[in-house]
């Protein structure tokens, strides 16, 4: 029972898990300054485009170019959720409805850019952080995790109701139990790190097209704090040991004071008895004397209280091992690795005062092995893709980009996206993601307004829309849908240095689901339904420079 408190805890990281930027589920496409200064790339062209527009970068000038993004985000994941077992919270006031709050932050979030463009080649290379990228802390925990605490509360205020409501009348009892009281800490950290390389060919001055290979390199680390995991007698707190010696000094009172009575029964018998059988009876006649028939009555009476304690005392037993496990508390920590390479094509047309563009990237079949302190399967099913030295299906969807740029006049252009992840087609653990009800949606609109030949500013806007079922959503991983708007400033040092800066911010909206009821028949627990609301914050500045040499 060690491996399910365990897993239970190390399973709450992932919430830590998806991606802290724009995106699919486990897909990041801000790649650059200029995506958050106007996220609608897709037909744009620019050194960027070696992730965006790859098949565009060829109709750039001769040379190389090369280009440094730094980001930094800074991100919010909470959960509201409400289960009758709150209110036995020793720090929850008695409320039934808690909040639970991750931070996720990346510092430093770095991405490269680079091209080669000679007559009608364009060689690229592009490295960046296409998943992950930061690391989240839930400094309290998360509600899935505690309602299981709750949950062993609730099951030893029962089972000291009834221990006392057998031994109180014998002068004996149990310590009380009225709550629950635990500390618990989170924390984990994930970066996929992209290789990307290919080949543009500019077959005239309309048409272009791309060829290329992303490499995925994935690492991710997790840790699990679990402390001072107690029972609560009103205001005092009581570990699990402690208890279950209290239980035991309960039994024991109660047993010395049925030995004693029934010592008394038995001496009172016997001093009946001698006094009729001296009087001439027979031991028979007397045994049948109607005293003597009261005391055999209650020497039954105490044998059978004496079985039914016995009895009580055999089931805590087998409580106290099934909890034992959650005695000491626990640190856990567990590392990931893993690696894919899928292709990537793309295609630019240029027509006038539009350009057009597609680009696909192909899934990426990812198997992040696992080294972690989880040995063996455990009861949960759900928690067994953290076993030490499995491979655990983590692939990144395919993506199908679309966008059309307009250049309204020769200093302002307009541009549209679409992007479509492929998320049901991929391979989940435990096939997660047949529970969606199809792929992630992107709709994408911007423009750019060059103010002189130096200064350009932009701006724009993306909306994310997924296809969520509540049987997909749970507080261990979670996405809700969001708008996204970007502002930023690209300035022309000279013709051969620019420097660019943005804001980039995504409001997300709530996702709110009932949770079902949950039987742990193995721990002997069950955790009423009740309901979840999600929600995210994120917010992200990046500055960058673009060289050509």
């Amino acid at each position: 029972m060690k491996k399910v408190k365990l897993v239970f805890l190390f399973v709450a990281l992932v919430s830590c898990y998806n991606s802290i930027y724009a995106g699919g589920i486990l897909t990041n496409t801000n790649q650059s300054i200029s995506f958050l200064r106007n996220p609608a790339r897709d037909a744009a062209i620019g050194l960027d485009g070696v992730y965006s527009n790859p098949a565009g970068v060829a109709f750039l000038n001769d040379g190389f170019h090369l280009a440094f993004n730094w980001q930094y985000a800074h991100q919010t994941r909470t959960i509201t959720s409400t289960n009758s077992l709150f209110a036995l919270g020793y720090k929850n006031n008695g409320e039934t409805t808690k909040k639970f709050e991750g931070v996720a932050n990346a510092p430093i979030i770095p991405s490269l850019q680079g091209a080669y463009n000679k007559n009608n080649w364009s060689f690229q290379f592009n490295f960046s952080v296409p998943g992950g990228g930061g690391k989240c802390e839930f400094d309290k925990g998360i509600g899935s995790f505690e309602t299981v605490v709750g949950g062993i509360a609730n099951r030893l205020i029962g089972v000291s109701s009834a221990i006392n409501s057998q031994i109180n009348q014998l002068g004996a009892s149990v310590p009380n139990v009225t709550g629950y009281d635990v500390d618990g800490y989170m924390k984990g950290k994930q970066f996929y790190f992209g290789f990307q390389v290919g080949a543009a060919y500019k077959f005239n001055e309309h048409l272009s097209v791309y060829g290329g290979l992303r490499l995925l390199y994935g690492t991710a680390s997790y840790e699990a704090r679990l402390n001072n995991i107690r029972v609560m007698d009103g205001t005092n707190g009581i570990t699990l040991p402690e208890y279950f010696l209290g239980v035991t000094k309960g039994f024991t009172d109660a047993g010395n004071k049925i030995a004693a009575l029934g010592q008394q029964v038995q001496d009172g018998i016997q001093q009946y008895v001698a006094g009729y059988m001296a009087a001439g009876m027979t031991q028979e006649q007397a045994m049948q004397q109607p005293n003597v028939q009261q005391l055999v009555q209650q020497g039954q009476e105490l044998q059978t209280k004496g079985a039914q304690l016995k009895a009580t005392a055999e089931q805590l037993e087998s409580s106290a091992a099934t909890l034992a496990p959650y005695t000491n508390g626990v640190n856990l920590k567990s590392d990931q690795t893993g690696w894919g390479i899928a292709p990537i094509i793309g295609i630019d047309y240029k027509t006038g005062a539009f350009n057009f563009a597609a680009k696909y990237e192909f899934k990426t079949r990812m198997r992040m092995k696992n080294d972690s302190d989880l040995k063996e399967a455990s009861v949960i099913a759900a928690t067994n893709k953290y076993v030490n030295g499995t491979s655990v299906p983590e692939d990144a969807p395919a993506l199908l980009a679309l966008g059309a740029q307009w250049s309204v006049r020769d200093n302002v252009r307009l541009n549209a996206g679409y992007h479509h992840f492929f998320d049901t087609d991929a391979h989940w653990y435990q096939h997660s993601e047949k529970l969606l009800d199809g792929g992630t949606n992107e709709y994408l609109a911007g423009a750019e307004w060059d103010i002189n030949d130096k200064l350009t500013v932009s701006g724009g806007t993306q909306f994310t829309r997924y296809q969520l079922t509540d049987e997909y959503m749970n507080d261990m991983s979670f996405v809700v849908n969001s708008w996204t708007f970007g502002l930023g400033l690209e300035y022309k040092v000279s013709d051969k240095v620019k420097l660019s800066a943005a804001y980039f911010q995504t409001n997300y909206d709530n996702y709110d689901m009932n949770t079902p009821e949950q039987k742990m028949e193995s721990m002997g627990l069950t955790i009423p339904a009740g309901t979840n609301s999600f929600t995210r914050t994120n917010k992200v500045i990046g500055i960058g420079v673009e060289l050509t040499l």
